[in-house]
Protein backbone atom coordinates (compact mmCIF):
# COMPACT_ATOMS: atom_id res chain seq x y z
CA UNK A 1 0.00 0.00 0.00
CA UNK A 2 1.96 2.91 -1.19
CA UNK A 3 -0.11 6.22 0.59
CA UNK A 4 0.63 9.52 -0.34
CA UNK A 5 0.04 12.98 1.35
CA UNK A 6 -2.76 14.57 -0.15
CA UNK A 7 -4.60 18.01 1.00
CA UNK A 8 -8.35 18.12 2.39
CA UNK A 9 -9.36 19.82 -0.84
CA UNK A 10 -7.54 16.64 -2.85
CA UNK A 11 -8.98 14.02 -0.22
CA UNK A 12 -12.41 16.20 -0.91
CA UNK A 13 -12.54 15.26 -4.10
CA UNK A 14 -11.47 11.75 -4.23
CA UNK A 15 -13.97 10.70 -1.38
CA UNK A 16 -16.69 12.70 -3.40
CA UNK A 17 -15.73 10.97 -6.80
CA UNK A 18 -15.71 7.70 -5.48
CA UNK A 19 -19.07 7.89 -3.15
CA UNK A 20 -21.91 5.99 -4.85
CA UNK A 21 -19.04 2.76 -4.84
CA UNK A 22 -18.13 3.81 -0.79
CA UNK A 23 -21.83 4.39 0.21
CA UNK A 24 -22.86 0.59 -1.28
CA UNK A 25 -19.45 -0.66 0.56
CA UNK A 26 -20.95 0.72 3.70
CA UNK A 27 -24.15 -0.05 3.36
CA UNK A 28 -23.29 -3.16 2.94
CA UNK A 29 -20.58 -3.81 5.99
CA UNK A 30 -23.42 -2.31 8.31
CA UNK A 31 -25.78 -4.84 7.28
CA UNK A 32 -23.44 -7.78 7.34
CA UNK A 33 -21.05 -6.97 10.09
CA UNK A 34 -18.61 -9.69 8.87
CA UNK A 35 -16.67 -11.03 11.92
CA UNK A 36 -13.39 -10.36 10.06
CA UNK A 37 -14.11 -6.49 9.21
CA UNK A 38 -11.58 -5.18 12.03
CA UNK A 39 -8.66 -7.87 11.31
CA UNK A 40 -8.92 -6.64 8.05
CA UNK A 41 -8.63 -3.08 9.03
CA UNK A 42 -6.60 -3.59 11.61
CA UNK A 43 -3.91 -4.98 9.24
CA UNK A 44 -4.92 -2.62 7.09
CA UNK A 45 -4.16 0.24 9.55
CA UNK A 46 -1.07 -1.18 10.12
CA UNK A 47 0.13 -1.74 6.79
CA UNK A 48 -0.63 2.24 6.11
CA UNK A 49 1.51 3.64 9.11
CA UNK A 50 4.13 1.44 8.20
CA UNK A 51 4.46 3.52 4.54
CA UNK A 52 3.00 6.82 6.08
CA UNK A 53 4.12 9.19 8.31
CA UNK A 54 1.69 11.71 9.79
CA UNK A 55 4.60 14.36 10.47
CA UNK A 56 4.24 14.95 6.58
CA UNK A 57 0.54 15.70 7.07
CA UNK A 58 -0.53 16.56 9.72
CA UNK A 59 -4.19 17.88 8.43
CA UNK A 60 -6.12 16.28 11.21
CA UNK A 61 -4.55 18.78 13.51
CA UNK A 62 -4.87 21.69 10.79
CA UNK A 63 -8.63 21.42 9.99
CA UNK A 64 -10.55 19.51 12.55
CA UNK A 65 -10.50 19.86 16.11
CA UNK A 66 -11.31 16.72 19.18
CA UNK A 67 -14.03 16.88 21.32
CA UNK A 68 -12.36 17.40 25.02
CA UNK A 69 -13.06 15.49 27.80
CA UNK A 70 -12.61 17.11 31.16
CA UNK A 71 -9.55 14.54 31.42
CA UNK A 72 -7.73 16.20 28.46
CA UNK A 73 -8.78 19.42 29.69
CA UNK A 74 -7.06 18.63 33.45
CA UNK A 75 -3.83 16.80 31.80
CA UNK A 76 -3.23 19.53 29.14
CA UNK A 77 -2.96 22.39 31.65
CA UNK A 78 -1.37 20.52 33.88
CA UNK A 79 1.18 19.55 31.11
CA UNK A 80 1.04 23.82 30.53
CA UNK A 81 1.41 24.35 34.23
CA UNK A 82 -2.32 25.97 34.03
CA UNK A 83 -5.16 26.86 36.04
CA UNK A 84 -8.17 24.56 34.45
CA UNK A 85 -10.30 27.61 34.44
CA UNK A 86 -7.38 29.47 32.74
CA UNK A 87 -6.76 27.06 30.48
CA UNK A 88 -10.42 26.63 29.23
CA UNK A 89 -10.51 30.32 29.04
CA UNK A 90 -7.29 30.55 26.70
CA UNK A 91 -8.11 27.34 24.34
CA UNK A 92 -11.29 26.39 24.73
CA UNK A 93 -14.82 27.00 23.34
CA UNK A 94 -18.13 25.04 23.25
CA UNK A 95 -19.32 23.66 19.99
CA UNK A 96 -22.93 23.94 18.52
CA UNK A 97 -23.14 20.40 20.15
CA UNK A 98 -21.77 21.04 23.71
CA UNK A 99 -19.08 19.92 23.24
CA UNK A 100 -15.79 21.48 24.52
CA UNK A 101 -13.13 21.84 21.45
CA UNK A 102 -10.11 23.91 20.85
CA UNK A 103 -11.16 27.66 20.22
CA UNK A 104 -9.22 27.64 16.93
CA UNK A 105 -8.06 25.74 13.73
CA UNK A 106 -5.10 24.77 13.02
CA UNK A 107 -4.81 23.15 17.30
CA UNK A 108 -2.78 25.82 18.78
CA UNK A 109 -0.31 23.16 19.98
CA UNK A 110 0.63 22.62 16.49
CA UNK A 111 4.26 23.69 15.57
CA UNK A 112 5.17 24.45 12.02
CA UNK A 113 7.13 21.31 11.81
CA UNK A 114 4.02 19.73 12.58
CA UNK A 115 5.23 18.09 15.71
CA UNK A 116 2.44 18.53 18.71
CA UNK A 117 3.94 20.66 21.26
CA UNK A 118 1.72 18.53 23.89
CA UNK A 119 2.17 15.21 22.36
CA UNK A 120 2.47 13.76 25.30
CA UNK A 121 -0.67 14.94 27.11
CA UNK A 122 -2.91 14.95 23.86
CA UNK A 123 -6.15 14.43 24.24
CA UNK A 124 -7.48 11.26 23.85
CA UNK A 125 -9.39 11.65 20.67
CA UNK A 126 -6.07 12.95 19.05
CA UNK A 127 -3.81 9.60 20.72
CA UNK A 128 -7.05 7.34 18.84
CA UNK A 129 -6.99 9.21 15.06
CA UNK A 130 -8.21 7.82 12.79
CA UNK A 131 -9.55 5.18 14.42
CA UNK A 132 -8.57 2.63 11.83
CA UNK A 133 -7.37 0.26 14.81
CA UNK A 134 -10.51 0.86 16.89
CA UNK A 135 -12.70 -2.44 17.78
CA UNK A 136 -16.10 -2.96 16.37
CA UNK A 137 -15.21 -0.85 13.21
CA UNK A 138 -18.41 -1.10 11.63
CA UNK A 139 -20.05 1.14 14.36
CA UNK A 140 -17.77 3.82 12.98
CA UNK A 141 -18.51 3.39 8.89
CA UNK A 142 -20.04 6.50 8.51
CA UNK A 143 -17.33 8.89 10.69
CA UNK A 144 -14.25 6.63 8.75
CA UNK A 145 -16.05 7.79 5.52
CA UNK A 146 -15.93 11.52 6.71
CA UNK A 147 -12.71 11.20 7.70
CA UNK A 148 -11.69 10.33 4.41
CA UNK A 149 -12.01 14.50 3.23
CA UNK A 150 -8.98 14.20 6.02
CA UNK A 151 -6.89 11.64 6.76
CA UNK A 152 -5.07 10.07 3.26
CA UNK A 153 -5.05 6.75 5.29
CA UNK A 154 -8.75 6.78 6.14
CA UNK A 155 -9.08 6.96 2.48
CA UNK A 156 -6.87 4.26 1.27
CA UNK A 157 -8.29 1.87 4.33
CA UNK A 158 -11.75 2.13 2.80
CA UNK A 159 -10.54 1.59 -0.50
CA UNK A 160 -8.61 -1.03 0.33
CA UNK A 161 -11.91 -2.64 1.92
CA UNK A 162 -13.60 -2.47 -1.69
CA UNK A 163 -10.95 -5.12 -2.95
CA UNK A 164 -12.21 -7.58 -0.25
CA UNK A 165 -14.86 -9.95 -0.88
CA UNK A 166 -17.32 -9.19 2.06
Amino acid sequence: MNINYKTPEELKLLTDKSRPETNALLKKLKKKKPKRLDDVVHSLHYEAFDNFDCLDCANCCKTIGPRLIDKDIERLAKHLKMKVADFMDQYIRTDEDGDFVFNADPCPFLLPDNYCMVYESRPKACREYPHTDRKRFYQILDLSHKNCETCPIVLEVLEELKKENF
